[in-house]
């Protein structure tokens, strides 16, 4: 087994209400951008709906989903405290810093409902200015419709380190989880993160020493061809408890109706 890990983002801490530990010592309010621990190296053209949102120095800090020839989906709070103007979008490689196409980006779209201190309704929708043409190594994912319940396998993707504090990898990286229902998923929190497991998300765990953590929020999680979750919180790093994704199929009206 190896732990492989994806760049982060500067560290963000999730406080909120009387009950919540000191954010700046307790793991479980540390706002993580996903790193994949325990998985594989991706082959080109494996995961070809995979998106790298990067500064316009070329530096990769979250993950993204291709939804269509002119959107991909993300996490809210990898989008909010930034512009288009200073993030672009690459589709279409598995390296961390090159090759792919590089998409400028014309707007954000949060969601209304977006709660940074808590990170509920943690999704968001990215426009890009020109049409993303689709090949072998391009292609849109499904928007899942299903109400996913505990006990489907599914693969998450991201960029990473090969451990917490080790050398990022500069290929896409992958593994397989599986889902846990909601009342699964709060046994395995405290009662602070158990009241932030809503039917808006969905959780993994398969075991101690796999799973994501910190490094590429917003990345996909997939089964059946469909993205049923985007990479949202958790505890670092694949300690043994679960990993926490905003619910697509929660959202799919709304992400359908803004992208047309």
């Amino acid at each position: 087994m190896f732990q492989v890990t994806v760049a982060c983002l500067t560290l963000i801490l999730l406080a909120s209400g009387a009950n919540v530990p000191d954010a700046t010592t307790n793991d479980e309010f540390q706002m993580w951008e996903g790193r994949i621990v325990g998985g594989s190296q991706a082959q080109l053209g494996q995961f070809p709906y995979q998106v790298s949102l990067r500064t316009i120095q070329n530096s990769h800090f979250c993950g993204g989903f291709i939804l269509s020839n002119r959107w991909i989906g993300s996490a809210a709070h990898c989008t909010t405290p930034r512009s288009t103007s200073n993030t672009r979008a690459v589709v279409g490689t598995i390296h961390r810093s090159t090759g792919g196409n590089i998409h400028n980006l014309a707007r954000f779209v949060n969601h209304p409902g977006y709660q940074s201190t808590t990170l509920a309704n943690d999704i968001s929708l990215i426009q890009t200015v020109n049409t993303i043409t689709f090949n072998n190594m391009v292609q849109p994912v499904g928007v899942s419709s299903t109400f996913i319940n505990g006990g489907v396998n599914a693969v998450a993707t991201g960029w990473g380190q090969t451990s917490r504090t080790g050398p990022t990898s500069n290929v896409l990286l992958w593994v397989t989880l599986r889902t846990l229902n909601n009342n699964e998923c709060r046994e395995k929190f405290t009662k602070s993160n158990a009241a932030r497991i809503t039917d808006q998300t969905i959780c993994t765990f398969t075991r101690v020493g796999q799973g994501t953590c910190m490094g590429d929020s917003g990345g996909p999680l997939v089964a059946g061809g469909n993205v049923i979750g985007a990479v949202s919180w958790g505890i670092p790093c694949a300690s043994g408890s679960p990993d926490v994704y905003v619910r697509i199929a929660s959202y799919r009206s709304w992400i359908m109706n803004t992208i047309g």
